[in-house]
């Protein structure tokens, strides 16, 4: 009797990534990417997290810097599994685990709305926000609406991470930033929500409504072939446009 083939979890790197593989497929992918340096190298490639892994070294995030969090067992027990290790390349690649878990909850390609609860800012904002700093970067502030947008743009082998930084705009909305071709094709980067109190309102009470957001995606475009940017409401309503 030929035993069953198992399956080839080098080829589950971009399912994981997405967030498409279920609960049993995504916690094999995790037990096989403790041990492999391919999958965590390709992994890391993807998500672009060098500096949300330094973060993770020191402090991992709690539920309450987070918008949007994976469910506590499968967060918990990879934190868990991070602290109890001490072995250098394995610890490395459990950092990477945990950071891909809370991002990829905000949808494809690890869309992030961070938020700040004390004055000091949560190590997954700084990490973003050092991403949104050290790119290639370009920002409006519409006429009509007078939001404030900016992008930030890094070259990688999968096409271009983008980070945005948003502000002036108030809600409650539901927003894309779509990434515009210079041959008219259209890439979501990535979708979020605007609470009532909006983002990086002057003078408001709450801190957290003086903070812009960032938020972090990708487009399979290369850098070289993006035309503009386009930030909407998920109705068709215009908020910015970018021209890089």
């Amino acid at each position: 009797m030929i035993p069953p083939t198992q399956p080839d979890r080098h080829t589950d790197v971009g399912a994981y990534a997405l967030g498409v593989l279920d609960a049993a497929d995504a916690e094999r992918f995790e037990a096989h990417l403790v041990g492999c340096d391919r999958c965590a190298a390709e992994l890391e490639e993807l998500m672009g997290l060098t500096p949300a892994l330094a973060e993770f070294k020191a402090s991992a995030p709690t539920p309450e810097t987070l918008t949007a969090v994976p469910g506590p067992r499968l967060l918990n027990g990879l934190l868990d599994e991070v602290a109890g290790t001490r072995r250098g390349r394995a610890r490395r690649r459990l950092f990477l685990v945990a950071a891909a878990v809370v991002l990829i909850v905000g949808g494809p390609l690890a869309a992030l709305s961070l938020k700040g609860g004390t004055d000091a800012p949560p190590p997954l904002a700084n990490a973003v926000r050092a991403q949104y700093a050290e790119g290639e970067k370009a920002g409006s502030v519409d006429p009509v609406t007078k939001v404030s947008a900016g992008v930030s743009m890094a070259p990688r082998p999968w096409g271009t991470q983008v980070v945005l930084e948003l502000a002036n705009v108030k809600g409650p909305l539901a927003c894309d930033l779509v990434a515009v071709g210079k041959d008219g094709r259209r890439q979501t980067v990535t979708t979020w929500a605007v609470p009532k109190g909006g983002y990086g309102i002057p003078g408001s009470a709450a801190k957290w409504n003086r903070e812009p957001l960032y938020a972090a995606g990708g487009a399979a475009l290369d850098r070289a072939d993006i035309d503009h940017f386009e930030i909407s409401t998920l109705e068709g309503r215009r908020l910015a446009t970018v021209k890089v």
